[in-house]
């Protein structure tokens, strides 16, 4: 049984310096007579490799179902919703849907005309209906600004039932009136149809 005073103890004068970092290899000279060492680095190779794909796909074609539709108006707009909070269902409040060109769109053979609005990039749809009667009394200035306008209508971009309230918002009152002339428009063209179209 020792004592612990026995031990020899260390003063920080006998601990020695950090070692100093090693210095980088300089490269091995070249072995004479032409033979080859197998631990040299190999020299620099252009890699010819080819990968196949372990399933193939085919192209699919998709339709937008635009193709029997007709282009009225198309304009670059952002697009809002007045929904419930993801959080608090009991608050309401206005919900990007997105960015990107808003069209009306009237079918070559019924004549009816609908509003399409697709996202950038993503092309998702975010607001999908025919501009009807309903629509065309609802709508008006949002919030006393020159470039938005919000309405009410039966929108089918989502699976969701019932009146939506959306507002659009231009880059200027010029983009502004001439949506809402094309809207009004829209409205009065679907208005004339015969009820079955």
């Amino acid at each position: 049984h020792r004592d612990l005073h026995s031990f020899p103890t260390r003063r920080s004068s006998d601990l020695a310096e950090a070692p100093a970092p090693a210095p980088a290899e300089a490269p091995a000279p070249a072995p004479a007579g032409g033979e080859e060492d197998d631990n040299a680095p190999a020299p620099e190779e252009e890699a010819n490799v080819e990968f196949t794909p372990l399933v193939k796909l085919d192209e699919v074609k998709t339709t937008t179902g635009e193709d029997e539709e007709e282009v009225l108006f198309k304009m670059r707009a952002k697009l809002f919703r007045w929904e419930s909070d993801s959080w608090e269902k009991e608050v309401k409040m206005w919900k990007e849907r997105g960015t990107g060109d808003i069209k009306f769109l009237q079918n070559k053979e019924t004549k009816k005309v609908r509003l399409l609005m697709r996202r950038e990039k993503t092309m998702k749809i975010c607001a999908n209906f025919y501009v009807d009667d309903r629509c065309g009394k609802t709508i008006k200035e949002n919030a006393g600004s020159d470039r938005s306008w919000v309405w009410q209508c039966a929108d089918f971009s989502e699976e969701k039932s019932g009146l939506s309230t959306l507002a659009i918002r231009f880059a200027n009152s010029e983009n502004a009136q001439k949506f809402k002339e094309q809207f009004t428009e829209a409205t009065k063209a679907n208005a004339e149809l015969p009820a079955d179209a």
